[in-house]
């Protein structure tokens, strides 16, 4: 277009550049050109021939003087769009305007600025779709909340009120429609699994978000990517690196804590005894009910006809097999058996930590019935080893409740009646200590090494004694005695310390025989101890201050703890040294003796010679005790076999003798407190726990018959 260029036209610092507000803007220009009679002026037309030549932002009035001044601001105050005026051409405007400028403006006036300010037209909205939506500070929030509650009381008030008649014209939901799903029926399934602290540990790592890998961009072939500087990327990957190979080790470190702190919790190990004794009971159950003399739970079995008859079959079988058990029965018991009792094992309390070990002694537990102590001693090549007291509990077979480990093998135990959780062991040194089942430690309460006193030899038998300290009647006084292979028999005193005094000593003794007619009289030759190593004793059972005790030499002692004269007696008969010696609990002046010489002899207090001898095989009786029921019943226990003997049936033969120690040899024997129960200890470390079926019931007149059948057999 001719004429001279117009200078840059300047924004006003609020001003906004919007487009011409109108539909044909944004049209297609397909033609353009100038009209006759205007030259300069062009036109816009589309594609139907329509002018959409964009009206001009300002028309001055013709009437009014346009002030010419430096800096004045020119305004648009009348849109094209304006449909209140008479629209005029725009090309004949624009042609005026451009004419009368022209005309009017000199050169120095168009090098002045001119401000020209541009203002928003007027907003046309073709659609209004307002909002579901409004915000609560918005100034009609108080209005459509008010709305809003009327609706919700409306709703309220439709429910029973009578003016309202259900009808689908009336109701504000829609009609309920009626839809149906079919669908595979659903099964549940129980799942369980083994959960570690492991496991547990690294759950929470494995949950957290891990950090991404980096990966190289890929770049098509024959192009560059931005990569960083060698230095850029040395930094970038050595700061992860340090970080990441710090925190695993914290963190391992920290597992390792945690665990650490899981496993050695008081709480845990108490529950892991819970959770043992719960699958104890669970797993001995029908052996424990035996033993408690309760019924045996059994669970029923829901099978079919086929299997029910299976089964019958089965227990058929099963009988044969047991009669024909019996039949071949061992040839080397008794004929009696039948009538009297018979064993059957119920379990054996054993570990691998007492395999190797001989069982030495067992005592019960005074008010406890189900705890049971053990001592263990173990001889390889003459060598005293290392011994173990050990105390069981019917809640647990498999494992002792506590154990303590003593440096020399363990010949006695024994426990206290007015304290029942100390318990008194005897080792083979001559070492005497007490423990506190109550703690858990290894550690002795009390121990005699520091006593001056204290035995030479092995403390072959100990017993905590009720004895009157007084004239007063039920002034009793519980006291330790022991005795030892250093020929003493000891009384122990539990103070700051463990001290003892010295009861009884027994010294050898010359043989009796007499030299024949004509025989020159020996030289007797002198002893290498004067002293006689004790071996066993047991106190009266109505007065404790009598008590019996057996020597190596073969004699028995009744001895006394006050008076002047102390051996009240010496009971010579066996011919070996003898293991073990105790009162008939009913008949009180009767007691039996067991010795290395293969025989078992029953004594009456007045008589010093034995009333009846028991001999069955040629081994060593190592162990006897009465039967807690009955006055004429004991049993007996030598290398291989357990006997049971009843005075009422026969004094020849055990009424049972069976072998119940296969793989080793049996040492000791005990009568159950609560139960119709023999334990029997053996060498390999085992006790075994056997029901004794069919003992003999205890009656008044048991005490008579065991003098009329002993009498008959004194006098012969």
């Amino acid at each position: 277009m001719p004429g001279p260029r117009p200078p840059p036209a300047s924004r006003a610092p609020n001003s906004r550049r919007t487009s011409t507000a109108s539909s044909a803007s944004q049209g297609k220009a397909t033609r353009s050109g100038a009209l006759p009679g205007s030259p300069g002026a062009v036109q816009v037309f589309d594609d139907e021939g329509k002018n959409v030549t964009p009206l001009p932002l300002f028309q001055p009035d013709p009437n009014a003087a346009v002030p010419r001044t430096h800096g004045s601001s020119i305004s648009t105050t009348k849109s094209g769009l304006d449909e209140t005026e008479p629209q005029q051409d725009p090309a004949l405007s624009l042609s005026a305007v451009q004419q009368e400028g022209e005309a009017a403006l000199t050169e120095a006036e168009l090098e002045q600025r001119v401000e020209i300010v541009l203002s928003e037209t007027a907003t046309l909205r073709m659609l209004d779709l307002p909002s579901a939506l409004l915000s609560t500070e918005a100034e009609q929030a108080h209005r459509l909340l008010e709305r809003n509650r009327i609706y919700e009381e409306i709703c309220k008030a439709k429910i029973g009120s009578e003016y309202f008649e259900e009808k689908m014209v009336q109701t504000f939901c829609g009609a309920a429609k009626t839809k149906e799903v079919q669908c595979e029926s659903i099964t549940m399934a129980e799942k369980g699994m083994m959960v570690t602290s492991w496991d547990l540990d690294n759950s929470l790592p494995a949950s957290g978000a891990e950090p991404a890998e980096t990966e190289e961009p890929k770049t098509p072939a024959g192009k560059s990517s931005k990569s960083p500087t060698a230095a850029e990327h040395s930094q970038a990957v050595a700061a992860p690196s340090a970080t990441e190979s710090a925190a695993p080790a914290r963190s391992h470190e920290e597992q390792e804590c945690h665990s650490r702190a899981i496993l050695t919790s008081a709480k845990l190990q108490q529950d892991l005894v819970v959770m043992e004794r719960i699958l104890m009971e669970n797993i001995f159950q029908p052996k424990l009910a035996v033993y408690r003399q309760i019924p045996v739970l059994i669970e029923p079995v829901v099978t079919s006809d086929t299997e029910v008859e299976e089964d019958e079959e089965d227990e058929d079988e099963e009988e044969k097999d047991e009669e024909e058990q019996e039949e071949t029965a061992d040839p080397d018991q008794s004929p009696a058996e039948g009538a009297g009792p018979r064993l059957e094992q119920l379990w054996s309390y054993r570990c691998d930590l007492t395999r190797a070990h001989s069982v030495s002694s067992m005592a019960w537990n005074r008010v406890n019935p189900d705890l049971l102590a053990v001592g263990y001693r173990e001889f390889v090549s003459r060598d005293q080893k290392k011994g173990l007291a050990c105390c069981w509990s019917l809640k647990n077979p498999m494992w002792p409740e506590r154990i303590f480990r003593c440096e020399h093998g363990v010949t006695a135990v024994d426990f206290s009646l007015a304290s029942p959780n100390l318990l008194a062991v005897g080792m083979a040194n001559g070492r005497v200590a007490i423990y506190d089942v109550r703690s858990r430690e290894d550690a002795a309460l009390l121990d005699s090494s520091a006593s001056l006193n204290k035995h030479k030899g092995p403390v072959w038998q100990l017993r905590w004694v009720e004895q009157d300290r007084g004239p007063t009647a039920g002034d009793k006084e519980e006291r330790l005695m022991c005795i030892s292979g250093d020929g003493r028999m000891t009384q122990w005193f539990i103070q700051q310390r463990l001290d003892c005094s010295d009861v009884m000593k027994f010294k050898r003794t010359e043989s009796g025989k007499k030299n024949l007619p004509g025989e020159r009289e020996r030289k007797s030759e002198g002893p290498i101890s004067q002293q006689a190593a004790g071996m066993c004793f047991d106190f009266h059972p109505e007065d404790t201050d009598v008590f019996l005790a057996g020597t190596e030499e073969g004699h028995i002692y009744c001895c006394s703890c006050s008076g002047k004269e102390q051996i009240l007696g010496t009971y010579r008969g066996h011919k070996g040294p003898v293991y073990k010696v105790t009162w008939n609990p009913s008949s009180t002046e009767m007691f039996l003796s067991c010795s290395a010489d293969w025989s078992i002899l029953l004594w009456h207090r007045d008589c010093h010679t034995p009333l009846l001898t028991f001999t069955s095989v040629t081994a060593f009786v190592h162990d006897i005790k009465w039967a807690p029921k009955s006055a004429l019943v004991f049993a007996a226990v030598n290398e291989k076999r357990v006997e049971i003997w009843d005075l009422s049936v026969s004094i020849f033969h055990p009424v049972l003798s069976c072998a119940a120690s296969p793989e080793g040899n049996l040492s000791s024997l005990l009568f159950a407190r609560n139960a119709e129960c023999l334990l029997l200890g053996d060498s390999c470390g085992q006790v075994g726990v056997w029901q004794l079926h069919s003992l003999a019931v205890p009656s008044t007149d048991q005490v008579g018959s065991l003098r009329d059948i002993v009498a008959p057999a004194g006098a012969v």
